[in-house]
């Protein structure tokens, strides 16, 4: 059975939270938690999907390995956000691997607990889509950001999401390495490199693995920014 502090993550999880707590006390009971080591694989791109997973702590990326053997990182996942929804309920193969990016923790829930879930309260399927719409949400959201952005846009905005508060000055801790986060954003590193050094004009200063926002708002309007008049800035 999970814990306290595990049953309130997954309680939290935009694809549980909705859910009766009948049926949510059911799921918990049929899922397994598991902790990996930094760099262990939790599922790789072709094997049959047959569980939903959400992080319980740390960060888990998924990617696909292009033809020329290079990594095409697809996305991040963080504490309480669930993926796998989409391929699991249809036994297909996962279109991409999983891999902890620090160690972590994550929930295993099979695909056969939510269709339970769903033959008891077919509500639940609602649940079910809104979380992979979310998936979807962000997958588009990434591709205008690529289309619409500068690479120091692309950052300056992946630095918002880290700020815990909407105005003034903010310190954050770069959750994973340069490397991913390059990925992350679809950039290489040494252009990740020359963007956070294109940043220090609008007040934000990289030491090591932590960014100093002198304001927050400042650098939220440089986001938004014509990228044609972003880019002259830097």
């Amino acid at each position: 059975m999970p814990t306290d502090r595990q049953r309130k993550i997954a309680q939290n999880s935009l694809l549980l939270k909705s859910f009766p707590q009948e049926i949510r006390d059911m799921v918990l009971s049929l899922s397994s938690w598991r902790t990996y080591d930094r760099g262990e694989t939790l599922f790789l791109q072709g094997e049959t999907a047959q569980a939903i997973h959400i992080v319980m702590d740390g960060w888990v990326k998924l990617y696909r390995i292009a033809p020329n053997g290079g990594e095409a990182v697809v996305n991040v996942f963080a504490k309480g956000e669930s993926f796998g929804e989409a391929v699991a309920f249809r036994g297909i193969a996962y279109p991409v691997s999983a891999e902890a990016v620090t160690n972590c923790e994550v929930m295993r829930i099979p695909s056969t607990a939510i269709l339970e879930a769903m033959r008891k309260d077919p509500e639940i399927a609602l649940s079910v889509v809104a979380s992979t719409f979310i998936h979807l949400h962000s997958l588009v959201s990434q591709l205008e950001q690529l289309k619409a952005q500068t690479g120091p846009q692309r950052v300056a905005e992946f630095l918002l999401e880290l700020c815990e508060q909407e105005s003034g000055k903010c310190e954050v801790t770069l959750p994973y390495d340069k490397f991913l986060i390059a990925g992350r954003l679809g950039m290489k590193p040494e252009s990740l490199s020359r963007s956070f050094a294109r940043l220090k004009s609008v007040g934000v200063q990289i030491n090591r693995n932590h960014a100093e926002i002198e304001d927050i708002e400042r650098l939220r309007a440089f986001s938004e920014e014509d990228p044609v008049e972003a880019w002259h800035k830097g």
